[in-house]
């Protein structure tokens, strides 16, 4: 697999803090940052423009065979733009939101789009790039030198998510978090790892916390490259 090496591939449920904590990893290393969610995101918004339904698996195949898709990969701009269109913002509309899981459910879709990450990292200037997901540790970069599954205990994940959405019911966020973790974990598994993923659970880690959690592992790993190998 081409450059797996400059991967951070940081998988992890919804509320687990994974997108926050990565772009404030990114920031600290000067490397860069993928959020695949919002790839996913355009793509569903691709779908939407071209007057298809997310729906209908054959025009999410047609869709994702012409998707002209490019992301800024640094951490303080992340413009996502599907050709020439600037989507950043429009990709977080609920209309899109609640037409994700209809792409990300096309197997020939992931296959797709996991190359476009792959390339994408491969092709950017930065010594490494943050890439965070759903089966980053395990599908799209299996190899990376570093793999580490964000998680936390339900409740703590609906709370951060509901303090995160102004005016929302805790309950009422935890229940969707639920279906969609439900709905994107008969594709693939994110809330147990794989053999070589770290786990870091920040259930009673604050942010700060949980950043310096994340750089540890990482300093390890590249710690481990560095030593002599004796053979």
């Amino acid at each position: 697999m081409t450059d797996a090496h400059k991967f951070i591939a940081i998988d992890g449920p919804a509320g687990s803090g994974k997108s926050s904590v990565s772009k404030a990893v990114a920031r600290r290393l000067d490397y860069g940052y993928l959020d695949t969610g919002a790839a996913y995101r355009a793509l569903a918004w691709h779908v939407l423009e071209g007057g298809a339904d997310t729906a209908d698996a054959e025009a999410v195949r047609s869709a994702a065979s012409d998707f002209p898709l490019s992301q800024q990969l640094d951490p303080d701009d992340r413009r996502v733009l599907v050709g020439g269109v600037d989507v950043t913002d429009a990709i977080r509309d609920p209309r899109v939101s609640a037409a994700v899981s209809g792409v990300a459910r096309v197997p020939e879709v992931r296959l797709q789009v996991n190359e476009i990450f792959r390339r994408m990292v491969a092709e950017s200037a930065y010594p490494a790039v943050v890439v965070e997901g759903r089966d980053i540790t395990t599908v799209v970069a299996p190899d990376a030198p570093v793999r580490i599954l964000l998680t936390a205990a339900p409740e703590v994940r609906a709370a951060r998510r509901a303090g995160e959405l102004a005016g929302s019911d805790a309950a009422a966020v935890g229940e969707a978090m639920r279906k969609r973790d439900a709905s994107d974990s008969s594709v693939v598994d994110f809330l147990n790892a794989a053999p070589g993923v770290t786990v870091v659970d920040s259930t009673h880690l604050d942010f700060t916390q949980t950043i310096d959690a994340v750089l540890a592992v990482i300093e390890r790993a590249f710690d481990a490259d560095k030593e002599p190998h004796h053979g």
